[in-house]
């Protein structure tokens, strides 16, 4: 951390919260689900903070949820998420995370606790319902996207009403 950072605070190398402080080597952090959290730096309670951009306060959610989530580049974050904000898109996780309020997109494939997580979350797609292929998504978004039709797309969209 540099010279400046002891004076107004850095964000945390672990979980990317704004507001880490070092002190005596070891690096304090103020988001409670953090490896590096420390109580005297804000918390308090177990419950997520999510902070809404545009009030500049924040809210405590007592609905939180603890996200375990690997990055593309192999690092593994934990995401605190307000269990009232989650929506799947297809195979993506669309939810507010703490501790700005802010919504992330997650996918599916690299969410690393995720039976907790569709039972937090049920999607529209029920999860033991048949996906499309990689083939069959390409033939329903080529049609979707430009409003035409042939007899295989009906056929799938037959086969996948909710897709």
């Amino acid at each position: 951390m540099g010279f400046l950072d002891s004076l107004f605070g850095k964000a945390c190398p672990r979980c990317g919260t704004k507001g880490a402080k070092e002190s005596g080597g070891r690096i304090l952090c103020p988001n409670p689900t953090c490896a590096y959290y420390d109580a005297s730096r804000g918390g308090g309670t177990s419950a997520a903070r999510f902070a809404s951009p545009s009030s500049g306060g924040g809210f405590t959610s007592a609905s939180g949820l603890a996200i375990r989530y690997q990055t593309a580049s192999g690092e593994e974050k934990t995401f605190d998420a307000d269990a009232s904000s989650g929506v799947w898109h297809k195979n993506h996780l669309s939810v507010k995370v703490a501790p700005r309020g802010v919504h992330l997109t997650l996918s599916r494939d690299r969410i690393l606790n995720l039976s907790e997580i569709e039972s937090a979350f049920p999607a529209r797609v029920a999860p033991e319902q048949e996906r499309p292929s990689r083939v069959e998504r390409q033939i329903l978004n080529f049609h979707k996207k430009r409003g035409s039709t042939s007899p295989r797309y009906e056929a799938l969209r037959a086969k996948y009403p909710d897709w």
